[in-house]
């Protein structure tokens, strides 16, 4: 993140630019082709524009390699639409490149284009490559997975170095794309691990925190201490939109490598059936005065308070103005070469609030007629501080009927409670919220969306406490189980470091492992998610919530390192229980359309509300009319302490879920289940702090 005196940084000058100009192919950068490169870069306001040409590297440092800084500085010519544009003719493989623009003024910047697709280690220059020559083996043969509808879709966000990093994991390439490609790895036990555990949980893809080149991660030693901090960070600090992140590659030096592996990632997940999600964070740049932007257009592409200052939506020290013509040009033309080029599934938009509505509506459309209407949309729809976009804010509500979705904080809320403290939700223990839980097990429909398809319902995800430390929070368990606390300065209070922190606590403490199914944190987490599940709408999943995954109270480990980030597999064996349970759960809402109903009207007609009381919602779905092999389901949520007797409907029913158990067996059956006859006025008994799922087949 940024200093108080970058956030407080003033814009030097006002834009002079028309913000309606604009060009409108979709070939700038560099266009390579046979023995020729075109260069293309947009900038009204210079008067200059030279292109910077140096050798290729061939090893070594460059500051030690003086050849290796020599440049060549080509006059580019002025075209139309306010381009500036250069053919070169030659075997420009691997050659850097740079943009020294000269303004009327006088003054004169060198700039990394906005548009390059590969990078120096830590982005320092832009790189040619020929991007058909990055291709993985089978590449072209890959074949996006199929998500005929968003609410087929089962979401499950993680970070790239979370997911292998740990020595449980057994994997070769820790912290890296590379990570994804290794199967059939299992632990002592058997288990199945990686990208074969991720194919087993059932989910449909994987949200993937920033995976483009950011900034605050030395690439060139990312790999030299896994106990350094400075290593990590999710990624929300913007560099390079066009270029994978490096530190996940295995060479970050090699700019083909972090291409071609990150297309080996893709390559593999969609060969397991899983499709990728990036998280993408176009509302604001690391850098605001020395980013490329602000170097080749100063004052455009930066919103701007009347005084000249920069506006500070993002909380970072700047926002994008992606309302102008060329802005928006350039969200729509990165989202699109990622799902082009690296036939990526899906975008979650940080902060959407920030970016206007109409690019939101003609980026989703664009989208699903032109790449692929199987492409999932969505994001944040708030900011972090107030903005000047004021009512072309994308928000919650103005998603309606546009292609795209947002996420549902208010369910998140009343399920859980707040983010961090110790505010509880319906499952946390907080009576009264029945009425707007059912509000949102309808997919908000009476809410703000036109659809189930335009609601994320979630409980937590990277941001604040996870699910298991903030359910114990709720609880007051904290200190028992020695949750970290900082201090003001960033130090661990009552310890020197944060590993010695982490060695002392114990999240687990009072699980007892003969009987994991009956603690009341573990209870509670799987009813948030249950809830979650059994919702209409599209569902979302953290990453090890299915092990139980603590971040020993940190709420908000985005430079914490991998001491408190790092998913702990061995965790999977010892609560396996709990696996099994969000397996089953997630092969329930696959199998049953019921649980994944497509309209407003499908709900309004087939989900209805039969009981709801302090702690308690009952309610019906009506499988035979939404083409279910179960004609009727019943499901119970119970957050209270005890066991509550429940009247339903007469019939023949079997339970498919009850007491932290999914009578699952294999795909495409429900084995087990156990068979209840039940008249008029009958009772079922719902133990505590769970979910029941009652069905019937006639």
């Amino acid at each position: 993140m940024i200093d108080d005196m970058q956030k407080k940084q003033t814009a030097e000058s006002t834009s002079t630019v028309s913000m309606d100009s604009t060009y409108t192919g979709r070939d700038l950068g560099v266009t390579t082709g046979p023995n020729v490169c075109c260069f293309k870069v947009w900038s009204p306001a210079a008067v200059q524009m030279g292109l910077v040409l140096y050798p290729p590297l061939t090893g070594g440092n460059p500051e030690q390699t003086p050849n290796q800084l020599k440049q060549s500085i080509l006059s580019m010519h002025p075209d139309e639409q306010d381009l500036w544009v250069l053919d070169v003719e030659g075997d420009l493989r691997g050659y850097r490149y740079m943009y020294k623009s000269t303004f009327a003024d006088g003054t004169s910047t060198t700039a990394v284009d906005p548009y390059a697709r590969a990078v120096t280690m830590n982005g320092e220059m832009g790189v040619i490559v020929y991007m058909e020559e990055t291709h993985p083996e089978g590449w072209e043969q890959d074949i996006r997975p199929e998500c005929s509808h968003p609410t087929d879709a089962v979401l499950y966000e993680l970070h790239v170095r979370d997911f292998s990093i740990h020595p449980s994991s057994g994997i070769v390439n820790k912290g890296k794309y590379l990570a994804f490609t290794e199967t059939g790895l299992r632990d002592a036990a058997g288990n199945k691990l990686g990208i074969d555990h991720l194919a087993e949980l059932g989910i449909t893809h994987v949200h993937l925190l920033p995976v483009f080149d950011f900034a605050t991660v030395d690439e060139s030693n990312a790999d030299n201490d896994l106990k350094d901090a400075s290593n990590y960070n999710w990624g929300y600090d913007p560099l390079h939109y066009n270029v994978p992140e490096g530190s996940y590659a295995t060479r970050a030096d090699d700019p083909e490598t972090r291409i071609r592996e990150f297309k080996s990632m893709i390559l593999a997940l969609h060969r397991k059936g899983i499709g990728v999600i990036m998280d993408v964070v176009y509302n604001h740049t690391f850098d605001t005065a020395e980013s490329s932007f602000e170097k080749l257009v100063p004052g455009y592409y930066y919103r701007q308070h009347a005084d000249g200052t920069y506006s500070n939506g993002s909380g970072t020290g700047n926002e994008t103005a992606s309302e102008r013509a060329m802005v928006r040009k350039f969200i729509i033309d990165s989202v699109r070469f990622w799902a082009e080029e690296y036939h990526v599934d899906g975008f979650r938009f940080d902060l959407m609030g920030l970016i206007d509505i109409t690019t939101m509506k003609q980026l989703a459309s664009e989208l699903h007629h032109q790449v692929s209407p199987s492409i999932l949309l969505y994001g944040e729809p708030w900011a972090a501080m107030d903005s000047p976009l004021g009512d072309e804010m994308t928000v919650k509500g103005t998603q309606r009927g546009a292609g795209f979705a947002v996420f549902n904080d208010d369910f998140r809320g009343l399920i859980k409670g707040d983010s961090d403290g110790d505010g509880k939700g319906f499952a946390t223990g907080e009576n009264g919220k029945e009425d707007q839980l059912w509000t949102g097990v309808q997919g908000s429909i009476h809410d703000f969306t036109e659809g189930p398809a335009e609601t994320i319902n979630y409980v937590t995800v990277h941001d604040n406490l996870n699910l298991w430390d903030k359910v114990a929070r709720t609880q007051g368990l904290q200190d028992t189980l020695g949750f970290l606390v900082y201090n003001e300065d960033g130090s661990i209070r009552g310890f020197d470091n944060v590993e010695e922190a982490v060695r002392k606590a114990d999240p687990y403490l009072q699980i007892d492992p003969d009987n994991v199914l009956e603690n009341e944190t573990v209870r509670r987490c799987l009813l948030a998610n249950g809830i979650v599940l059994t919702s209409q709408g599209v569902p979302l999943i953290a990453a090890g919530d299915e092990m139980l995954r603590s971040k020993f109270g940190d709420a908000n480990s985005h430079e914490s390192g991998d001491i408190v980030n790092a998913i702990h597999w061995d965790q999977k064996q010892r609560f396996k229980p709990v696996f099994d349970y969000y397996r089953g759960l997630i092969q329930l809402r696959r199998e049953h359309p019921a649980f994944r109903m497509r309209t407003r009207e499908m709900i309004e007609q087939h989900v209805r509300l039969l009981h709801k009381e302090q702690g308690l919602l009952v309610f019906e779905l009506q499988g035979e009319d939404v083409q279910d092999t179960w004609k009727r389901i019943i499901v119970i949520f119970n957050a209270s302490p005890k066991t509550r007797s429940v009247s339903i409907p007469s019939g023949r029913w079997k339970a498919a879920v009850e007491d932290g158990c999914v009578h699952a067996d294999s795909l495409g059956t429900m084995e087990n289940s156990k068979d209840h006859q039940y008249s008029d006025n009958s009772q079922v008994q719902v133990k505590r702090l769970s979910m029941t799922v009652l069905y019937s087949e006639c």
